[in-house]
């Protein structure tokens, strides 16, 4: 089998259980609230680090939904996670992140799963439009090449689902 460029991978779709699993999202912003609210459907470990959060992440807070490190990033704040969004608005900290990530994993010898919302080519995986009715749940992707359109199915099958669920 020959090697694939960064451009030409494909990703195999996968459904794993996140409810004990340890999520770190550094960032507080509009894509952090966006990967958050995902997150909340599947796990319950959500730890934001960031300055500043939306009101959407200050309210899931406030409701004691996810914990929140009103600090700016440092490799500490990712030592136990299972999980790294990396969704700062400093490219170069969304690079780190993954840097730290991947030491960490080889000096602990454990998979850490990173996210970086602005360098698919750093990505472990691509965070998918999720749609869920009862206990379906479908992940839509397009490996970053079509959000519009990953947007629009999303957004059929929401309404397919509405219309014929027999939930």
């Amino acid at each position: 089998m020959g090697q694939r460029n960064s451009m030409s991978k494909k990703y195999f779709p996968i459904f794993i259980d996140l409810s004990e699993k340890k999520i770190v999202v550094i960032g507080g912003g509009t894509i952090a609230s966006r990967r958050v609210k995902t997150l909340l459907e599947f796990a319950e470990k959500i730890c934001v680090v960031s300055p500043e959060l939306t009101e959407a992440l200050q309210e899931l807070h406030r409701q004691g939904r996810i914990a929140w490190l009103q600090e700016v990033y440092s490799p500490d704040k990712i030592k136990d996670a299972d999980m790294v969004i990396a969704a700062t608005n400093q490219p170069s900290v969304n690079q780190q992140i993954k840097a730290d990530c991947k030491h960490m994993e080889k000096e602990s010898g454990r998979q850490i799963l990173v996210s970086v919302i602005d360098d698919r080519e750093l990505c472990d995986f691509y965070f998918p439009g999720v749609v869920q009715s009862g206990d379906i749940v479908i992940g839509i992707n397009s490996g970053g090449k079509s959000p519009a359109l990953t947007k629009q199915i999303r957004k059929e099958m929401e309404e397919f689902l509405k219309c014929n669920s027999i939930y």
